[in-house]
């Protein structure tokens, strides 16, 4: 696929006002994280009822470790089309709630030595993988790996990049038959959840013109 397709998924979105301002930019996907842990929790900043009834950008849900319940619980409430799994769910849970309907992105932390080979059995019950920085936290480090091991990816299920894109380094994304989509975050932000929407706007020309 060509840099100049590739997807633009903008996650960590918690203002509803910053929400719209990102709608106009007309990414593909739109991440909002379910995490108390986390910094860009959407809590209650966000209302489901609004964010239900927007048809695009298509809609992330992302959970870590969370019971099923509670996540198809928040599909119905905000409308979500996948689920994004940052913890360590198992193949039961990705089975589980890809019968329920909703489409399922895979996270893998990527360190020095990652081991391809964990992927194969979800392949199965999954729409798309995504590969981000092994850190400290589950998400949203803001540092890059070595996107040179996506060489070694045998799959033929679609990817997700993230970790530490930013203007800076966005000319250098690889570009890999398996690639979908990139997944930005905290590079773009003015502080936690509130996106750059002008970095965003200069991020998505430069993709597109690549």
């Amino acid at each position: 696929m060509a840099i100049s397709d590739i997807k633009l998924k903008v996650c960590g979105m918690k203002f509803p006002d910053n929400v719209e301002q990102l709608r106009k930019l007309e990414p593909d996907f739109m991440g909002m994280i379910f995490y108390e842990k986390s910094s860009r929790n959407v809590g209650e900043s966000l209302v489901a009822a609004d964010i239900k009834e927007l048809s695009h950008p298509k809609k992330i849900g992302v959970f870590v470790n969370a019971d099923k319940d509670f996540m198809l619980q928040k599909v119905e409430d905000f409308g979500l089309d996948y689920l994004q799994l940052h913890g360590q769910e198992s193949v039961e849970m990705c089975e589980d709630l890809k019968e329920s309907g909703v489409g399922i992105i895979k996270v893998f932390s990527v360190g020095n030595g990652f081991d391809f080979d964990i992927l194969t059995e979800y392949e199965p019950f999954v729409d798309f993988f995504l590969f981000d920085t092994k850190g400290k936290h589950p998400g949203g480090n803001g540092v890059v790996f070595n996107w040179e091991i996506l060489d070694q990816y045998p799959s033929s299920i679609p990817f997700f990049l993230s970790g530490g894109i930013s203007l800076e380094n966005a000319g250098a994304i690889p570009n890999h038959p398996k690639l979908y989509a990139i997944d930005v975050n905290s590079k773009f932000e003015i502080s936690p959840g509130l996106k750059n929407i002008k970095q965003l706007t200069d991020l998505k020309k430069q993709l597109v013109s690549a």
